[in-house]
């Protein structure tokens, strides 16, 4: 099994911000009960919310310090809510306009905070408090409610970790994280000599603050168990479309501009009604598709506008939000939302569990939910562990035939390596296939809400964690509303893909 990796990544920042930021709200309507809105609360809170383990997105922390030392005014005005045991009183939102500052130059990033209201919310199950999307889910006989929150408070108040706990993830989010070391900073440098010499030639990656050997060696482990079904994957969908370009315009369609983007991510969060709770920002500098954050002590999707199709986004809304920010959330009220508190339960490692999940969601009613982007991470890590930059680029020629998104690949396997020329990988994208198999191959046991109101959980700890759950105010994503049309759907991805029960029994 893969080794779980606790990760955050910066993005991209101007040294000037130039960004554009907006406060967008349907209409003056009450605050509906699944807007809670995420107040300045501890980083490391925030932290615990989005650090998936071996996350396939970015991550960015930005710590208290940090604000300290390059202070910003607020943009953003926040509703103010009354929660009074689990009962919140409505008060009405305003819209307000933010002007962007001043200044010469194309905005790096557009931001917009959106906000809103769903009145039209299902009823909460018996005994159950439900935040957002419903649920019939059991609750502990006795549940005994975790003191989160002050009656008649304005603020929503989430739970707090011991200070000792606070204390320690605040000094760990000012170490300088994993996947920030290993990101090379003269990529674009690299790859015009990559290219000027007709893919032959093999990057000398630099690093600002490189890892120490021990470090990568950990994660320089390639697994071939799933090599086979992540080659029969792809040479599927090469058979149906005959390349890769033609798969992805057929089942992605068109890309979409910045305002359909914004169009269709408030469409989304009004179906899982959390208007009000993320600041949304779209971006052409990320290695990945998107990746949910924390900027400013504030949850942040940042959206890769040079990879939003039309048909993929809201499974990419499904993976971030529906996925990792509400698993997240439910993770807070539980029992296991520190480090402490999961080794006291003694919890095995999230993934491959949280990342097979949320790419099960990525292709999730997709017309065809071939797992591509999966499937090729996997190969891409196997084959970096034996070849050279070069040797790895031409090879992904078998699948891929477009040189910039084969670059984006190598450069993902490749990462943490000064000298290209030789053998090595960064092994943590084969966390997706791996998570994937296994819980298709245990579909038929696993309780999926259950496993989503638990929070960040492997599948494998759920029956013994029931009992001490806290059931209170969890998220449910509306897409698992509909248990049977949800398993319908898992039936579909391995027929799909031609997965079967009896090979995933004899390989996982």
């Amino acid at each position: 099994m893969l080794e779980s990796i606790k990760v955050t990544e910066r993005l991209h920042w101007p040294e000037v911000e130039m960004s554009k930021k907006y406060i967008l709200n349907t209409a003056d309507k009450p605050v509906s009960p699944s807007q809670v809105y995420l107040e300045k609360i501890s980083s490391s809170v925030l932290k615990d919310l989005f650090s998936t383990g071996s996350s396939s997105y970015n991550a960015l922390m930005q710590t208290e310090e940090e604000e300290r030392k390059s202070p910003k005014q607020s943009l953003f005005k926040r509703p103010k809510t009354s929660v009074k045991c689990g009962k919140r009183n409505r008060s009405s939102m305003a819209p307000k306009k933010v002007r962007a500052p001043e200044g010469g130059g194309k905005p790096a990033q557009t931001n917009r905070f959106l906000s809103g209201s769903n009145s039209n919310l299902p009823k909460p199950a018996r005994n159950i408090a439900v935040v957002g999307s419903t649920m019939g889910l059991n609750p502990r006989a006795v549940p005994q409610l975790r003191k989160t929150c002050i009656p008649s408070s304005p603020r929503t108040k989430f739970p707090s970790l011991h200070k000792a706990a606070i204390t320690r993830e605040v000094e760990n989010a000012k170490k300088l994280c994993i996947l920030t070391a290993i990101k090379p900073s003269n990529v674009e440098k690299e790859k015009a000599k990559f290219f000027k010499s007709d893919f032959n030639y093999n990057p000398q990656f630099e690093y600002t603050n490189p890892v120490s050997p021990l470090v990568l060696a950990r994660h320089n482990n390639a697994s071939d168990r799933f090599l086979t079904q992540a080659v029969h994957i792809m040479e599927l969908a090469l058979h149906r479309y005959g390349s890769y370009e033609k798969f992805e315009q057929v089942t992605g369609g068109s890309l979409l501009t910045k305002s359909r983007i914004w169009h269709n991510v408030k469409k989304y969060m009004e179906k899982e009604g959390c208007m009000g709770e993320i600041v949304v920002q779209v971006t052409d500098d990320l290695l990945s598709r998107a990746s949910m954050t924390v900027v400013n002590s504030r949850p942040t999707l940042t959206i890769n506008i040079s990879t939003a199709r039309e048909h993929w986004l809201e499974g990419m809304l499904r993976h971030e939000i529906g996925t990792h920010y509400f698993r997240g959330i439910n993770n807070c009220h539980q029992p296991w939302s520190s480090s402490v508190g999961r080794k006291k339960h003694n919890l095995k490692p999230l993934n491959p569990t949280e990342e097979g999940l949320a790419s099960i969601h990525s292709v999730l009613f997709r017309k065809d939910p071939t797992l591509w982007r999966a499937a090729l991470l996997y190969y891409t890590v196997y084959q970096a562990s034996h070849m050279s930059f070069s040797q790895l680029f031409h090879d992904l020629g078998r699948f891929v035939q477009d040189p910039n998104t084969r670059w984006d690949y190598c450069v993902r396997a490749k990462r943490g390596q000064t000298d290209t020329a030789q053998p090595g990988c960064f092994s943590k994208d084969q966390v997706y296939l791996d998570g994937i198999l296994k819980i298709l191959k245990h579909r038929e046991k696993i309780n999926f809400p259950l496993l989503m109101a638990l929070g960040k959980v492997s599948y494998e700890d759920m029956d013994r964690l029931r009992a001490v759950a806290q059931m209170e105010n969890i998220r449910i994503p509306h897409f698992m509303q509909d248990q049977a049309k949800y398993a319908e759907q898992l039936t579909k991805i391995m027929a799909v893909n031609q997965l079967t029960d009896e090979e995933l029994r004899t390989i996982s």
